[in-house]
């Protein structure tokens, strides 16, 4: 029998699954569910509406970043500072004066040549999401002004 683990990213890039996830943001996908059922993994559940070229266009997203992370592996990309790490890069942070990162802002923004035709923008970069999964700020409408807004919408 034939032991099939290989090393985790972790251990062998630094890359976690949120990395993963947030650099597929990039490639114009929604970010999997991330630990769960599984902790440490992402979630892939494609459904019967996806058609197949949308499959292949996921699929050559995935090995785009597996590539990315062979390049931290083989020490041609920094392990804390490279194009995974920095991911999600939103028109903000691309069109901003300062670039601080040791790849370019292009192969940020287009790391796959069908980019260019049929990009879908990721609005913000990277969150602390265990802050804000912990500190959760619901901003509401007091009663009075919602009632004041109704009134008026109504008139």
């Amino acid at each position: 029998m034939t032991d099939c683990k290989s090393p985790l990213l972790q251990n062998t890039a630094g890359i976690e699954p949120e990395d993963v996830a947030k650099r597929l943001m990039d490639y114009g996908f929604h970010g999997p569910t991330m630990s769960w059922p599984v902790p440490g993994t992402l979630m892939i559940e494609p459904t019967e509406s996806e058609s197949k070229a949308e499959l292949d266009r996921f699929c050559d997203a995935l090995i785009s970043i597996r590539e990315e992370i062979a390049q931290i592996e083989n020490g041609k990309a920094d392990i804390h500072n490279n194009v995974l790490k920095g991911a999600p890069h939103p028109p903000s942070l691309l069109m901003g004066d300062a670039w601080t990162k040791p790849y370019t802002r292009e192969y940020a923004a287009f790391p796959a040549s069908w980019l260019r035709t049929a990009k879908f923008w990721p609005t913000t970069g990277r969150v602390d999401n265990v802050y804000g999964d912990r500190n959760l700020i619901c901003t509401l409408l007091p009663v009075s002004q919602m009632v004041e807004e109704e009134a008026a919408a109504n008139a």
